[in-house]
């Protein structure tokens, strides 16, 4: 059974998610307490969480692990050694392609998966592996930056599902993405 992929990310009005230096201290410029931007909801509706190398460092940056949940470290560099001894039961890694992750995840009897990291969602977007994605832009133009969207070799079609915007001025936009035929992926 093939997992679905989800992308949950907030995104610079110019289209960046991360400063050059993989800083995300404008994000917190738009916090608004009690606004929910639906991440609870997400994180009920997967098995568990996919992240790539840089999104790892930067989330073990933040002083205490975040996630409830399985989470699978996709790295040809980063091994079991590099988890902290009391995350090391919710931490796994892996150096396998897209593709091969989410057919072992299916394997595992996941269902849906939280594909996060920029570079990552590029790859699994770019190999169809995603089937949803929300996206919720920031009020902010940073001018540069780390990009969200990939470079692919064709046209990787969405469908709106619906549009939100908030109070804090937070837009966000949740499509399913189609495969070549219409359908979802």
């Amino acid at each position: 059974m093939m997992v679905s992929g989800r992308i949950f990310l907030a995104m610079s009005l110019d289209g960046f998610v991360a400063r050059e230096d993989h800083t995300l201290d404008w994000l917190d410029k738009q916090q608004v307490e009690g606004e929910d931007h639906g991440y609870e909801a997400l994180m009920a509706s997967v098995d568990g969480l996919i992240m790539g190398a840089n999104t790892f460092r930067k989330v073990m940056s933040f002083g205490r692990w975040p996630y409830g949940k399985p989470v699978v470290v996709m790295s040809r560099s980063l091994s079991a050694a590099d988890a902290p001894q009391g995350l090391r039961d919710k931490i796994s890694f892996t150096p396998v392609s897209p593709p091969e992750a989410m057919a072992e995840l299916g394997r595992k009897g996941w269902r849906s998966a939280y594909v996060d990291g920029g570079r990552l969602c590029q790859a699994f977007l770019t190999e169809r592996l995603i089937e949803e994605m929300t996206v919720t832009i920031i009020p902010i133009i940073l001018g540069r930056g780390r990009r969200f969207l990939p470079e692919t070799a064709g046209d990787i079609d969405l469908k709106l599902i619906s549009s939100t915007s908030f109070p804090s001025g937070l837009a966000q936009c949740r499509y399913l993405v189609l495969n070549s035929s219409g359908a979802s992926a």
